[in-house]
């Protein structure tokens, strides 16, 4: 399922992944040609929980947007056209 996930980013130029996991995160390493940060959650955080896990990975100078996805949840999202959206209204959240 993170397989579907990291390939759907990549093919819209993501060149990083950052995944909040708590188990095994050896088994996630691709050779998808893009950056794989696993952060461990050592306890259960919540549903947002990985957010804060993962926040100096994520808020930086750049002000580069990022997309959050749960792994559960695998649909055919139009994200190129979410990151265009996005950048066009001013990016606010």
């Amino acid at each position: 399922m993170i397989l579907h996930q990291k390939e759907a980013l990549k093919a819209i130029g993501v060149n990083e992944v950052v995944l909040a996991i708590n188990y095994q995160p050896e088994d996630f390493e691709t050779k998808l040609g893009i950056k794989i940060t696993c952060l461990q959650e050592t306890e259960p955080l919540g549903t947002a929980g990985p957010l804060a896990l993962a926040r100096d990975k994520l808020i930086d100078e750049s002000g580069e947007p990022f997309f959050v996805l749960n792994s559960d949840v695998i649909s055919e999202y139009p994200l190129k056209e979410m990151i265009a959206f996005h950048k066009s209204n001013g990016g606010e959240a």
